[in-house]
């Protein structure tokens, strides 16, 4: 119940955040006059291969202002890698322009040389009029049928054509495209002056306003997608009902046999040895080793299963439409610092549950245990995305930022929800009283050993996924769109459904081989899916994806890296409370003495 109040505060935060959010990017709602301005930004350039390697806009030499003018972002757009500027063509509501000069620019050998470098590696741009995002290459490669780069031709387009669709007196859609005959040969090390043009057409539209940016959320929602998506689905609950139909008639007919058997033996005979599960009932409660570290991940875990509802929560109200500008960052940092209570409480109260003592090292723990590896993760890849002087390397005040939300929300809100974790004063609920020794465990053959265990119960979980995540990598990691959170929503409960399954079975086969040390195995086993959806990266980055490069390798597997540990947490949190609530049930069922 002492978490509540942090849960409550999350809550009103996500939806004073949905509120923001929602007016911040879609949201201009200006209407303008026939030839009143309309904000351009230009935002970033970048291999088109590789999302998280994007430069400023004015890193290229193209027709710049004598001062650029950066536009204000918020933390999302920030940590989203948007770095907005005004750019340098003018397009004033319904004001149509036929080939006007930008300016006229002189392109040393350098300048040459970098654009060639950009061309070579599918360089695309991105910019912003009236909050709607558009984009465009900047040049071509014409290969020729040559195998050799060294004979390929490099070319620039220097004339940008825009597109514009309206309503009335608002902006509803735009495009662009290059002229294909207006080219600059970068083929040369050569000098050569250039006269960047750009031309306007605007064309009226009956789409209305509301729905200018179903464009962009439309194309993950064509039918052929959706099959896709409905089939994945369907496949996943057949594999949950089949798995859990065939898991509770298992477990069902082999525990009511155990409760028949148990019973009559001591009815019969109390001196007859006993066997299987029961026999070890004064062991089956015994605290876990590592008790601290063990409090300190169910935590957590549950922090970031909090964290995942809340976010569910806000993408089914229809907060994180497509280009929302860093919706989906702001509202992860500003939920996870929010349900850092909750961490606190849970840990703090089952450490003082398993008898613990040193309780602010528990909560130091809890507070590290997610933080820490990301923080060491986010200091190395930062440091290569200075080196690279790219934009997903944060301004220092954006890192003072975070820091501050750390140190002023997150840390205090944990210190809180643990002094009422400890204040709680509840204990643990055992239905059998522990021995003062704990018994032998019997040999095991291979399979029964924790990383074989592991294996089994990570692989059907991932199983149920796998089709999704495709698409959830092909929009983080690529340019596909991912709207359909309904459907995502689905799979996300038939994992946790499937997780608990397993790890329940899993705990009761370990259990029946007289192997008492359940707790920590029960933790892995639900985590184990972390592990299989780390080793899905592996196969997208090389077989599924074009990404090349020390940075965006290094960006992939890192931050991938943290969110596998976050699956690992959550989806361990979520076994051991299935398998808990399992062994309370079975050992309440039958006397012990």
């Amino acid at each position: 119940m002492a978490a509540s109040p942090a849960a409550a505060a999350a809550l009103l935060a996500l939806l004073a955040l949905a509120a923001a959010g929602g007016v911040a990017a879609d949201g201009s709602d200006h209407r303008y006059k026939a030839g009143e301005p309309v904000p351009l930004y230009a935002n970033k350039v970048g291999p088109f291969h590789n999302p998280s390697e994007t430069y400023r806009y004015f890193d290229l030499p193209f027709c710049s202002p004598e001062k650029v003018k950066e536009k204000s972002e918020a933390l999302g757009e920030v940590l989203n890698g948007d770095r907005l500027v005004d750019a340098p063509y003018k397009l004033d509501f319904r004001v149509d322009l036929e080939s006007k000069s930008v300016c006229s620019k002189k392109l040393t050998t350098e300048d040459v040389a970098k654009f060639r470098n950009a061309v070579a590696k599918d360089y695309y741009f991105q910019m912003y009029y009236d909050d709607l995002p558009l984009w465009g290459f900047i040049g071509k490669v014409e290969k020729g049928g040559k195998a050799d780069p060294s004979e390929w031709k490099y070319y620039l387009y220097r004339h940008i054509i825009f597109d514009i669709l309206y309503n009335n007196d608002r902006v509803i859609e735009i495009n662009v495209h290059t002229d294909q005959s207006a080219l600059v040969d970068l083929t040369e090390d050569n000098e050569t002056n250039v006269v960047f043009l750009y031309s306007v057409k605007w064309k009226e539209t009956p789409t209305p306003f509301e729905k200018r940016m179903e464009k962009y959320s439309s194309s993950s929602n064509l039918p052929h997608h959706l099959e896709v998506h409905w089939f994945s689905i369907i496949n996943s609950c057949v594999t949950v009902l089949l798995l859990t139909g065939f898991l509770a008639t298992i477990l069902m007919r082999v525990l009511k046999n155990d409760f028949v058997k148990y019973a009559h033996d001591e009815e019969a005979a109390d001196d007859q040895e006993e066997s299987g599960w029961k026999y070890i009932h004064g062991d089956v409660f015994r605290f876990p080793k590592n008790k601290s570290l063990f409090s300190a991940a169910l935590g957590t875990g549950t922090q970031l299963f909090a964290l995942t509802t809340f976010i569910f929560l806000l993408a089914l109200v229809g907060v994180f439409y497509p280009y929302n500008r860093g919706a989906l960052f702001t509202a992860l940092v500003v939920i996870y610092a929010l349900t850092s209570g909750i961490a606190g409480y849970i840990a703090t109260s089952f450490y003082c549950q398993l008898e613990g003592t040193n309780w602010v090292r528990n909560l130091l723990l809890t507070g590290c245990l997610f933080c820490g590896p990301l923080f060491l993760t986010f200091c190395f890849l930062n440091t290569v995305a200075i080196a690279y002087s790219a934009t997903a390397a944060l301004p220092f005040g954006t890192i003072c930022v975070i820091v501050l939300i750390w140190t002023l929300v997150t840390f205090p809100l944990l210190v809180l929800g643990g002094i009422a974790g400890k204040n709680s004063k509840s204990e643990f609920q055992a239905p059998c009283r522990t021995t003062k020794y704990p018994r032998e465990i019997p040999p095991l053959p291979w399979y029964r050993k924790t990383i074989p265990q592991m294996a089994m119960a990570g692989f059907l979980p991932f199983s149920a996924i796998y089709i999704e995540l495709y698409y959830i990598f092909a929009s983080v990691w690529g340019h596909r769109i991912y709207t359909i959170y309904s459907i995502l929503f689905i799979v996300f409960i038939i994992l946790l459904i499937v997780t608990a399954f397993i790890t329940v079975a899993l705990t009761y086969f370990q259990l029946a081989a007289e192997d008492h040390e359940w707790w920590w195995r029960s933790f892995l086993c639900g985590g184990s899916t972390g592990f299989f959806v780390y080793g899905y990266c592996l196969y997208y980055y090389y077989a599924r994806s074009d990404m090349s490069g020390f940075m965006q390798t290094s960006f992939f597997f890192g931050y991938m890296a943290c969110i596998c540990y976050a699956f690992f947490l959550m989806l361990g949190m979520v076994g051991f409370r299935a398998a808990l609530f399992f062994v309370r049930h079975i050992y309440k069922s039958i006397k012990c003495e």
